[in-house]
């Protein structure tokens, strides 16, 4: 299999793109639009529409959306998050964000919906996805790079790009010592309901710092809610090792864990089908050390900077990202487009994966750390100024502004 090679004034004029999660498509659909072909490779042998969570969308990744087109796409088939409220175990009220003025609401969606969305989206403007294809090695020469799949299969373009999350093929290709992804200390459950039997929540998600563990949840209007859990683990927890147990398993554990909590988690797990449990896995952050590229290879999305899902900024960070790195390979040549790209990027995503760390810390307290946690926070949540937080929910992206 081979993608057209050959670079015009030493730029790309084609792609590999390794993943098909959220990067992978979104990364294709912008490099389609700068006028690079690409083609997306997926090591599961067919579209994952099942695998993962729910997650946030931050305005700043709907920028990045819009700019290639598939932000009202996204908008449809997610939930407008109009406020945040933070409480203790016992119902007390510790904080309270509205949304920002000038700035639109975070969104939720069920990360299965948003892969689908992207994944149709991809399609309609002719990206190809082909599925059953896990990247084991690559080459370089003269005329381009070439990915060695696992199936004996290969293809060659003019550029590759690592797509592929957290466990990264490609970052140890680009980099055979690169650290692996740090553990955050908690693991995550989620799930919508239909009729949660739960009083509607104004377009708020309300989230609590439990005795046991973090339980966030939100219902809309109709009656259907949305609820997730972090819960402190001492060691990473798979998502295989979660489905392993079962959803009855840990709606079960889950319930344990949050009684005695002033929440609606009761009724929530009551009402969740455990066919429907959706898994997420161990919370996670990429080191700051991670070397993007390397020759004709670079990464995007997760594969080079994971905040953990605490931040709500992810997927709108692997968009911004891809958004970036098509202009960069449209208008600058290898491999200086690969370095400009970083360049824009690093500075902004390792800020914001340095602000959420203290998140994590919090939602993993122990019995102590707890109290003073409960005890601080209303004083830190009064004195913190919103609107210094804006810089992470504005980065527009002009698309057609040239890089220089």
């Amino acid at each position: 299999m081979t993608n057209s090679t050959g670079t015009t004034n030493g730029k790309a004029r084609s792609a590999l793109v390794i993943g098909g999660g959220v990067a992978g498509p979104v990364t294709a659909m912008a490099l389609h639009q700068a006028g690079i072909e690409a083609t997306v490779f997926e090591a599961y042998d067919g579209p994952a529409d099942e695998v993962g969570g729910g997650m946030g969308l931050a305005p700043n990744g709907f920028q990045a959306f819009d700019a290639i087109g598939v932000g009202d796409a996204i908008r449809a088939v997610s939930t407008e998050m109009n406020g945040i409220v933070l409480q203790s175990w016992n119902g007390k009220k510790l904080a309270e964000f509205g949304t920002l003025p000038g700035i639109d609401p975070t969104r939720f969606v069920i990360r299965a919906e948003l892969f689908r969305t992207l994944r149709e989206a991809a399609e309609e403007r002719g990206v190809t996805t082909v599925y059953g294809k896990r990247i084991v090695d690559a080459s370089e020469d003269a005329d381009g790079v070439t990915a060695h799949f696992e199936d004996g299969t290969t293809a060659k373009a003019d550029v590759l790009i690592g797509a592929d999350g957290l466990r990264s093929t490609v970052r140890r290709l680009i980099d055979p010592a690169a650290s692996a992804p740090q553990f955050a200390g908690t693991a995550g459950f989620g799930a919508m309901v239909a009729d949660a039997g739960v009083a509607p929540t104004d377009g708020k998600m309300h989230m609590t710092f439990g005795k046991r563990c973090f339980f966030a949840w939100q219902v809309l209007a109709d009656g259907t809610g949305i609820w997730f859990i972090n819960l402190p683990v001492p060691q990473p927890l798979s998502v295989n090792e979660q489905r392993e147990r079962g959803g009855a398993y840990w709606l079960g554990h889950l319930a344990e864990l949050c009684d005695g909590d002033a929440t609606p988690a009761g009724p929530l797990l009551a009402a969740t089908d455990p066919k429907t449990m959706l898994f997420a896995g161990s919370t996670e952050n990429m080191p700051r050390s991670v070397r993007w590229s390397r020759g004709r290879m670079v990464l995007t999305g997760d594969a080079a900077h994971a905040p953990s899902s605490s931040s709500g900024q992810g997927a709108s960070l692997a968009a911004e990202s891809a958004v970036e790195l098509a202009r960069c390979l449209r208008d600058l040549p290898l491999p200086e487009a690969l370095t400009r790209y970083e360049d824009l990027r690093r500075p902004r995503v390792e800020r914001i994966i340095k602000e959420t760390a203290r998140t994590n810390a919090r939602k993993a307290a122990g019995p102590v750390a707890r109290v003073v946690r409960d005890a601080l926070l209303p004083t830190m949540f009064k004195l913190m100024k919103p609107e210094k937080n804006a810089w992470q929910f504005q980065y527009p992206i002009d698309f057609h502004a040239p890089v220089a």
